[in-house]
């Protein structure tokens, strides 16, 4: 398992810049939904508890199907992912290629 550790955090963190950026893309209320969703489990997979908390608040929030306020929810998970990088960074760090 731990041989696997490195590529996971490799594949977390190159797969939540591609969610990141769906969430930025998006100005569909039910696609917008869709991402968070997936971005919520990875981040809760990956143990970043309050990124997947953020996303559900953006998932539900979506569910009432009104585009108003969906930035704000974005700008709030943009700043947790930019910790959460930095701390799975420093992580990846410690293990050779």
């Amino acid at each position: 398992m731990e041989d696997e550790y490195p590529l996971l955090l490799d594949t977390f963190l190159s797969d939540s810049q591609l969610r990141l950026n769906e969430l930025h893309r998006s100005h569909d209320v039910v696609e917008l939904g869709h991402a968070a969703h997936s971005f919520k489990g990875s981040s809760s997979n990956m143990g970043a508890m309050r990124l997947a908390q953020l996303c559900s608040e953006l998932e539900q929030y979506c569910r009432q199907g009104t585009p108003d306020g969906v930035d704000a929810y974005v700008q709030r998970i943009d700043s947790e992912f930019a910790l959460v990088l930095k701390l799975y960074s420093e992580e990846r760090a410690r293990f050779p290629d």
